[in-house]
């Protein structure tokens, strides 16, 4: 990889769109990250895929990053056949994307859902986690960790232990996730900022506006 850069790129994280991301208003930029739950649970027609794939095709980003989540079985299996089975976007499973100088890695696993997809059990989990490089700058998740933006509308915490635990090891300038669409939103601790980018808010429906930021190799802007 070549060496860093202080160019400002712009970001677009958008997360758990549920088959509804052509009404999302998206302005262009550099990336486009869709953290995971692009389908329903019940979705298997592969069909789907190349819908969503000319989507990211039209929209105005240099590049479409994606990782998958635990309604996405139709995604779970096009993988068997393709590591990147969308044209349009790259597809990051337990995997680093370097982009103009920052570390990007995408992984999707989700805890203790055994009938969704991209779930692992507290072993599976603590392993995946623990391959996320040290010098990862934006990390992306389906699941949040526990503790941030993670909570549902009746108040529990659905995000993973063992990814918090990881992050004070990882320490990433930012960390993108979906998951649970209560928790939408965005907060900075220490210096990470935290991104819930579920694109459909809790109990109305209504789909809320996707979250951008500006990112330096230095940090977040």
């Amino acid at each position: 990889m070549n060496g860093r850069t202080d160019v400002s790129i712009t970001v677009t994280v958008i997360s758990d769109t549920h088959l509804r991301h052509r009404e999302l208003n998206l302005l262009g930029g550099d990336l486009l990250i869709h953290c995971g739950d692009m389908f329903n649970l019940g979705t298997v027609d592969q069909s789907v895929l190349a819908e969503l794939d000319a989507w990211f095709g039209v929209q105005e980003y240099d590049q479409v990053l994606c990782v998958g989540g635990n309604h996405d079985h139709a995604l779970e299996a096009a993988l068997q056949y393709n590591p990147q089975p969308f044209r349009n976007a790259h597809h990051l499973q337990d995997a680093t994307y370097g982009y103009k100088g920052l570390n990007l890695y995408g992984t999707p696993w989700v805890p203790n859902l055994p009938s969704h997809a991209f779930s692992l059990d507290d072993a599976g989990l603590a392993r995946a986690w623990s391959k996320i490089p040290d010098a990862t700058d934006i990390l992306i998740t389906h699941t949040p960790p526990f503790g941030t933006l993670d909570k549902s509308s009746l108040g529990h915490s659905h995000g993973c232990p063992d990814l918090s635990k990881e992050l004070q090891r990882i320490m990433p300038k930012v960390h993108c996730f979906g998951h649970v669409h209560a928790g939408a939103g965005s907060i900075r601790i220490r210096d990470t900022k935290f991104i819930n980018a579920s694109s459909i808010e809790s109990g109305t429906g209504r789909v809320l506006p996707p979250i951008s930021f500006e990112i330096a190799a230095g940090g977040v802007i």
